[in-house]
Formats: structure tokens, C-alpha cells, sequence
């Protein structure tokens, strides 16, 4: 399992934890996850990224941390080719290849010489292509799907984007859904609401995630100055990290359009804060403008909450409007202002969609069930 530099930490633990329990004799090629060093121990997952993992048990600042994770997994890559000349792998699964928006080439290197010593290469499509970077690597990323022998992605509908857009033959796709996130950390005291200060009597509407443009904060804060001047008793909390530069013009957003109901948390959110967080939310609200696969959305749904999400296709596949969320046209602050409202003002229609929700039963059944689809990818012997 292949996600050196911890990318998409929680979902490589969670699917190996489940592959783990199907019996499958698995290695987890991953650092340990800087923000949360308990990510794969606390699952009982020992990771092996080849021969050193120290950069994520350290505290350092985003610049220098960069460059030692580089170094890291150059000496990482080195150490597994070595080993793979000795005993190659089966299969290599990869769930992300970082240094491909930087236009090196040393992971397609890899791949071709774990092909090259009979393993088959599956790959987990998290983001099609990088986003909010248009089609500049759309080259790098057509390469990609071509040469690897399976993909795993998560809806019908980024089946049908590789398939049209990048060439791929159907007979390599297989659809898996994305899994649920945190549903395993038991219920604490949700002292986050007394850290932020929020009326306990307020419905709590939440925005959280690592933000970014597509993510679509800013429609969010367009619709919500449109809810404060309803003098309706509702709080939005934005929580999450981001690059500097995008959290100080949401900063000054809010203070722009004059809104005094949002609070921002603006940091790093450990798993039990990050529950208190999902748990104390009346609301959960999914903006974005575009989306591959969201794990933000798996935890909404894992923890049993009332949705609200933009009407795409990707989220089509597992929402439906007024059964299970509530759908919102995407990038249209007003109709997302107006879906806010209805559900603010009518408590019995947001538990109708919690109980669509639970219908969806996205608990730890799901994992097994993801965990079956993915070895018969793994076995398969089409291509």
C-alpha cells in the first residue's frame, strides 16, 4: 500500500486495516502521518515506507518540513527498489503520487520498475487531476492512468470522466465507494464548543476540511450574510487549515460583509476534537464547486448528520434531495442561502434527512464490504 508521504493518511488506514482483517498479507508503505502520529498505531498498523520514517514525528514548519519529506522518500524509493529486486511485491496499490504536479518523474520511474518485476500497479483515483490548476496536468495524469494496470475510483461518474476524458478502457475501471472516516472514536464531553465560544442553544451549522478555492468558503460566507439578516439563532463554524494566504482572505470576508455569527478555527483538528466538532453540529454543509471524492462528506455520513451539499453529480450518487440532504445548485451563494434557511427554520424535515442518513448504515460494515471489492481488483487478471 503505497502513500509515502502520508497524503491521505485516514483513509490508507482505514482500508488496510481492513484488508489486514480479510486475512491479506500487507505491507503499508507510509510515513508516519505528521499531525497525527497515532493514525496507523492506534488502528494496530505498523507502517515500513522503505528504511527511514523520522520527518513526521518531528515538529517543524511547513518549508523545511517539505524539504526533508522529499528527502525522505528519496531515500525511502531507493531502499524499496532495492528490495523489490530481491522480493517484489504482488501487488503495489497507490493511493498518491505528490511529486507528480511537480513535474518529476521519479515515481513513474518506480512504477515502471515495479512492473518491470511483475507486480500489477493499482491506483485509487482520489482527485482526477489536481484541483483548481485547469488542465495543466492533464498530460502528466493521462501518462498515469495509462500505464497502471488497475484504477479504483469512487463514483460512477469519475468512471465516466477517465473512461472519455483520459482514454481509459472501462474493463481497467472498478468503482469502490469511499469509505466512512472516525466513526470508531468513541463520544466525548464536546468541550470544542466552549473553546469557540458557542451558545450551546444556537443550530450549529459546520463547515470543515482543508481548505481550498473549490471547497467553496467563500459561497458559503456569501449565503450566511443572507442568514444573518434573517436574525435567525445560528452559528457556522469553519474549522479547519489551509495556505495562509487563503485563510487571511476568508478572514477578510467575514469581517467585509460584517457577518458576527461565524467563528473560525482556523488549525490542525485532532480526531476527538474533530468528532465533538461533527457531533455538536445540527447542520453539515458541503459547498464545493467541484469534487473527485470527498472524505469530509464520508464523515458527515458516518456520524449520522444533517446534510447540505452542492448537486453534483459525484454527491448525486449517494444523496438524494430531501431523503437523505438537502442539494444545493453549485456555486449559487442565494439557493444555498435559501436550503440554510428552510433547514434553520424547520428541525422536523432535518431529522427526516438524519434518518435518511442512518438508512445508509456507513459504519464499519462499509469497510468490509470495500475491503472484499478491493481484492478481487487485486486479483483480477483481465488486464
Amino acid at each position: 500500500m503505497m502513500d509515502l508521504w502520508a497524503t491521505v493518511p485516514y483513509y490508507t488506514a482505514y482500508l488496510s486495516k481492513a484488508l489486514l482483517s480479510e486475512g491479506i498479507d500487507l505491507t503499508v508503505g507510509s510515513i508516519s502521518y505528521y499531525l497525527d502520529p497515532g493514525c496507523f498505531s492506534g488502528r494496530g498498523i505498523r507502517v515500513d515506507p522503505g528504511l527511514v520514517d523520522y520527518v513526521g514525528r518531528l515538529r517543524l514548519g511547513r518549508p523545511i518540513r517539505r524539504v526533508l519529506k522529499f528527502a525522505e522518500a528519496m531515500i525511502n524509493l531507493v531502499a524499496l527498489t532495492l528490495r523489490f529486486a530481491l522480493t517484489p511485491p504482488d501487488v503495489v496499490h497507490v493511493q498518491y503520487l505528490p511529486m507528480l504536479k511537480w513535474r518529476l518523474p521519479l515515481d513513474f520511474w518506480f512504477l515502471e520498475y515495479c512492473r518491470r518485476r511483475g507486480a500489477k500497479i493499482v491506483l485509487t483515483v482520489h482527485d482526477l487531476m489536481p484541483h483548481d490548476t485547469a488542465n495543466t496536468h492533464r498530460q502528466t495524469f493521462f501518462r498515469l492512468y495509462g500505464m497502471v494496470d488497475k484504477i479504483i475510483c469512487h463514483s460512477d461518474h469519475i468512471k465516466n470522466e477517465l473512461h472519455q476524458q483520459f482514454e481509459v478502457p472501462i474493463r481497467k475501471i472498478t468503482v469502490i465507494p469511499h469509505g466512512p472516516l472516525f466513526y470508531d472514536i468513541p463520544s466525548q464531553e464536546d468541550k470544542i464548543l466552549d473553546v469557540l465560544c458557542v451558545d450551546r442553544d444556537s443550530v450549529i451549522v459546520l463547515w470543515q476540511g482543508i481548505i481550498f478555492p473549490y471547497k467553496g468558503v467563500d459561497l458559503l460566507l456569501e449565503a450566511w450574510q443572507r442568514v444573518e439578516a434573517d436574525g435567525l439563532d445560528a452559528t457556522l463554524i469553519i474549522a479547519g487549515t489551509g495556505a495562509p494566504d487563503l485563510l487571511n482572505q476568508i478572514e477578510g470576508q467575514v469581517e467585509q460583509l460584517g457577518l458576527k455569527r461565524v467563528k473560525l478555527h482556523f488549525r490542525f483538528i485532532s480526531t476527538e476534537e474533530l468528532v465533538q466538532l461533527y457531533r455538536a453540529a445540527d447542520i453539515v454543509v458541503y459547498p464545493y464547486r467541484a469534487i473527485t471524492t470527498s472524505g469530509a462528506l464520508a464523515t458527515g455520513l458516518a456520524l449520522n448528520k444533517t446534510i447540505v451539499a452542492s448537486n453534483l453529480q459525484v454527491f448525486r450518487e449517494l444523496l438524494t434531495h430531501k431523503e437523505n440532504a438537502f442539494l444545493v445548485e453549485a456555486g449559487d451563494a442565494q439557493h444555498l442561502a435559501d436550503g440554510l434557511r428552510e433547514l434553520l427554520r424547520n428541525a422536523g424535515l432535518r431529522e427526516l434527512l438524519t434518518a435518511g442518513v442512518r438508512k445508509l448504515d456507513f459504519g464499519e460494515q462499509s469497510w468490509r464490504s470495500i475491503a472484499e471489492k478491493t481484492i478481487r481488483v487485486y486479483r483480477d487478471e483481465s488486464c
